[in-house]
């Protein structure tokens, strides 16, 4: 659906996206993350047709931007941060003018408008004027114009951004029902948004895709050990002592140890301890049926083992925190910033 092949973007003095490669197939929806200044803006920009490549060429559905830039841009639906909205519009009136924009035939906009306006939950407030709708209300409005024309892909930049929880819900359940019939781009800052809903990760860092991958994937690769977390019942000194002895392990870290006090019998009690650890493999085995077998074979029982994986938020930081810090020299003159598509 979507193909970025080898894509640069030089400004005067800075260059924003260096050579960045990747392409999305019907039906993903991909979460692309970056840093602030890192170039998914850009990228986002030059993906739409607002701004040209300085190298590089983007196919949409097997169009090129470069040299069918109109027909290219009608595959598309973009969002952006703010939404384009006309504040002295009503709802209806600003709907029937994307559709006009997008040369929707007028036979078709009464029920294309009603469709998206049923989907986005804009029922009733067809007649309000745009400045009084909610800041919801406004990213469901400005999804309802990315959606108008039916795109094949759905470019979102920060959809749920300034939202209430409330709203950020809603949108992110449209998001996946939009998801099961559109390509869908999302930038996002919210993590635990890529986690919910996205298919596959980009992360980009200064112009460079960095990561591009399965969630999941990630997280169970990015880690430099393999760890777990476990609560066992025992004597600390003897539980640390035979797990440090183990072949397969690396370090042994104690977290916490419990006493509590178990009645025997009438007359006597007796202090039973369990020590919480977290122990890490050499070479990334899993370590976790060893560890059991060995705790069973000198009856110390586990009362918990879970597996510990790199949130996806310490992957991002991991990712991108040797970004360097931009001078003054480095950023984009005001004739780059407003550079624009001669073909728009």
């Amino acid at each position: 659906m979507l193909q970025v092949q080898q894509v640069s973007k030089l400004y005067e003095n800075h260059r924003g996206v260096d050579h960045i490669d990747f392409s999305m197939s019907r039906g993903e929806i991909v979460g692309f993350l970056g840093p602030n200044g890192a170039g998914k803006t850009t990228t986002m920009r030059m993906i739409t047709g607002y701004l040209n490549p300085s190298q590089g060429q983007i196919l949409v559905d097997g169009l090129s931007m470069k040299d069918h830039p109109r027909k290219a841009r009608s595959k598309i639906g973009y969002l952006p941060e703010t939404p384009p909205l006309y504040p002295e519009m009503t709802v209806q009136s600003y709907l029937k003018f994307i559709a006009d924009l997008r040369d929707i035939p007028v036979k078709e906009q009464k029920h294309r408008i009603g469709s998206v306006v049923e989907k986005l939950g804009l029922q009733g407030r067809e007649k309000q004027i745009i400045r009084g709708l909610s800041k919801g209300y406004k990213q469901r409005l400005g999804l309802a114009q990315a959606i108008l024309h039916n795109p094949d892909l759905l470019i979102l930049d920060e959809p749920t951004s300034g939202l209430d929880p409330k709203q950020i819900i809603e949108i992110r359940q449209l998001i996946r029902e939009l998801g099961e019939k559109h390509t869908v781009l999302l930038s996002t800052h919210i993590l635990p948004e890529v986690n919910a809903l996205c298919d596959r990760v980009l992360i980009i860092n200064q112009g460079k895709i960095v990561l591009d991958d399965k969630p999941e994937q990630i997280i169970n690769t990015m880690g430099e050990t393999f760890e777990v977390s476990m609560e066992v019942k025992g004597p600390r000194e003897t539980i640390v002592h035979e797990i440090q002895q183990m072949e397969t392990v690396g370090m042994v870290t104690v977290t916490t140890e419990n006493q509590e006090t178990v009645n025997a019998d009438h007359e006597t009690s007796l202090e039973v301890s369990s020590v919480k650890l977290r122990v890490s493999s050499k070479d990334r085995q899993d370590i976790r049926e060893a560890l059991f077998f060995r705790m069973a074979e000198l009856r110390l029982p586990i009362i918990e083992m879970k597996k510990e994986n790199l949130s996806l938020e310490e992957i991002f930081l991991k990712l991108t925190t040797d970004e360097k810090t931009e001078t003054f020299e480095d950023l984009p003159t005001v004739n780059s910033l407003l550079e624009v598509d001669e073909d728009a």
